[in-house]
């Protein structure tokens, strides 16, 4: 099957890779050329110099990804949308808000352009491991569209199925679900990412308390600013954060891919001195909370994630001097320095 990737980046270019090898045509294009030809020069993309010229490369009905950060989305529909014709697909494969699928899937409807929304996980690994794919939009399109999904999709293999599920595996088996119409993929790729957010957390906080399990080893100051540690006798464990992460990796619940990430970055470095600890988020995790919020369903550790990654980046400074600074009114206490 043809399709065409605009987007060479982290994801976009290793999807492509690994739909080539799966037997697809692909045709490519970068706002950055480099990109472009050093694709092209991997063997069987075709290349393209601007979008116009993309265009013209694809055959109707045409079959046109989207592999770009969620702002620069609607920029590039617009400049695609005079040059798509009746029964061509747009899919968005990035994060995408899923309101914003909602909306350009009826512009789009308009013109009789179908509109494909996928959220992608899988990451930098994804070409060796394929992608879990969470899609939205018509069935008319997603059928077209299957051969694509099935080559990018980890395949059933990849995991034990399920107790009770019997007979031929459902796409959901092998890394690809039809969540619903336009916006469904994204809104459950928006959970996802709320979800990692919590679970990022967590492995974060425990391994921050198994590497504080020595502070009665730790000479405190005794001060009127210093809660004292009353049982220094009962904190004195230097744990090995990096062994108890390779450990866990083996028969625990709290196994998962993710533990073996953090398994490789504490083994390479215990300490994370390559890491400021200043940590992004790209929209996902607040969608989530809005949804929650507009939906009334309790979601206060997925929140609470996103809130800790706004106090990491130095959002919460304003409000910690402050804190300070009332202490010092009503009680007269200095901040205590180092």
């Amino acid at each position: 099957m043809q399709i065409g990737m605009i987007g060479l980046g982290r994801m976009g270019a290793n999807m492509v890779r690994r739909m080539q090898k799966a037997g697809h045509q692909c045709v490519v294009f970068d706002r950055s050329q480099e990109a472009v030809q050093a694709l092209a020069k991997e063997g069987a993309v075709v290349g393209a110099a601007s979008m116009q010229d993309f265009m013209s490369k694809l055959k109707a009905p045409r079959a046109v990804w989207l592999m770009l950060p969620a702002a620069a989305v609607d920029e590039s529909i617009a400049e695609l949308t005079d040059m798509l014709a009746a029964d061509d697909v747009l899919i968005d494969g990035g994060n995408s808000y899923y309101k914003d699928d909602i909306l350009r899937a009826r512009k789009l409807k308009e013109r009789s352009v179908h509109y494909v929304d996928v959220g992608v996980s899988g990451g930098v690994w994804g070409l060796e491991r394929g992608y879990c794919l969470m899609i939205g939009g018509d069935n008319e399109a997603i059928s077209r569209l299957e051969p694509i999904f099935e080559s990018l999709a980890p395949g059933v293999e990849t995991a034990p199925r399920t107790e009770g599920r019997n007979g031929a595996p459902g796409s959901a088996e092998m890394g690809y679900l039809h969540c619903g119409p336009s916006g469904a993929g994204h809104f459950v790729k928006m959970v996802h990412n709320g979800i990692e957010y919590g679970l990022m957390a967590a492995y974060a906080e425990g391994f921050n308390l198994l590497r504080h399990a020595n502070a009665g080893a730790v000479e405190h100051r005794v001060d009127a600013e210093t809660t004292p540690l009353r049982e220094p006798d009962m904190l004195r464990f230097d744990i090995d954060v990096a062994e108890v992460a390779e450990l866990w990796r083996r028969g625990s619940v709290v196994g998962s891919w993710l533990l073996d990430l953090t398994a490789h970055a504490l083994k390479a470095d215990a300490g994370l001195t390559g890491f400021g600890g200043k940590v992004s988020d790209s929209g996902e995790g607040r969608w989530t909370s809005i949804a929650a919020i507009e939906s009334g369903t309790p979601a206060p550790v997925l929140t609470a994630a996103l809130f800790n990654r706004f106090a990491s980046r130095g959002e919460a400074d304003y409000a910690d001097k402050l804190l300070s600074a009332m202490r010092f009114e009503f009680g007269g206490h200095s901040e205590k320095q180092g």
